[in-house]
């Protein structure tokens, strides 16, 4: 096969990657320009051995590629997307109104949280110990 095959089927990988973002095709499509050039300097080279050197070259590009962004998949504040109630937990607030027979109300940022915990007075210094859905278990500091 000719080198410009795989430049081809590398440039084709590379705008897949561009409509779809995925980050798998632009792996590929980087061992499949290294194909290009390998079959560029030894053009004799058999496509067996040319699609040999692409699957190596595609599962070494993939799992570089994995570890080398992996870092960039787990961002710490992802980790509570969609449960908000839980980032809260450690942190340390004011209540804005009594917490009577264990229930009570808390203004965190623009949001009011419904609050459980130990009967307290308004304006008692608390820490979020746990969250259930859109209750915030809390305790005195």
């Amino acid at each position: 096969m000719p080198y410009w095959y795989w430049a081809a089927f590398g440039a084709v990988l590379g705008v897949i990657e561009v409509a779809v973002p995925a980050m798998v095709c632009i792996w590929l499509a980087a061992a499949a320009l290294g194909v290009a050039a390998i079959a560029w300097r030894y053009p004799g080279l058999a496509w067996e051995h040319q699609a040999l050197i692409f699957a190596v070259l595609a599962i070494a590009s993939v799992v570089l590629g994995r570890t080398a962004f992996a870092h960039t998949r787990a961002n710490a504040s992802d980790q509570h997307l969609n449960r908000r109630a839980e980032s809260y937990i450690g942190r340390m607030f004011t209540l804005d109104g009594a917490i009577v027979d264990g229930r009570g109300r808390l203004r965190v940022d623009d949001t009011t949280w419904r609050v459980a915990g130990p009967d307290l007075p308004a304006g008692t210094r608390v820490r979020v110990t746990g969250a259930e859905n859109t209750l915030l278990r809390v305790e005195p500091i």
